[in-house]
């Protein structure tokens, strides 16, 4: 019997940035994406309802930004695993990854193989921890 596939929520207030995400993402089947959201309090709305697996944040949207959404999606649905979508260099992105305490920052420019091969690692460790 084939797992359900995990349900992912993508926040990005680029409409083309979640467009290829969602398309991308598509092609995968052990991968549904459950919604979308344009800022990060609609990102905290939505995944408080939907509870995905997994919820891909832009960094830097309107309304609340991608560190403030993951601060409130962390304490909120703890099993949830976040990876963070941003334009910033290697040296912020480590800065935000244990400040926030996300399962993954991922520059943008690294593309799409990267996005797979992070989705799959941090999908993985999180089926791997025991619940609490």
């Amino acid at each position: 019997m084939t797992p359900a596939p995990k349900k992912v929520l993508i926040a990005d207030d680029q409409s083309g940035i979640r467009s290829l995400l969602k398309l991308f993402l598509g092609k995968r089947e052990d991968i549904e994406v459950c919604d979308e959201a344009a800022d990060g309090m609609e990102a905290v709305e939505k995944a408080r309802i939907l509870k995905p697996d997994l919820v891909l944040l832009d960094v830097s949207m309107p309304v609340m930004n991608g560190i403030e959404a993951a601060s409130i999606l962390k304490r909120l649905l703890p099993t949830t695993a976040i990876i963070l979508f941003t334009m910033y260099s290697d040296n912020i992105r480590a800065a935000i990854n244990s400040a926030v305490g996300v399962d993954a920052v991922l520059a943008k420019p690294d593309g799409f193989d990267d996005l797979s091969q992070v989705i799959d690692a941090v999908l993985a460790r999180r089926a791997a921890q025991p619940v609490a």
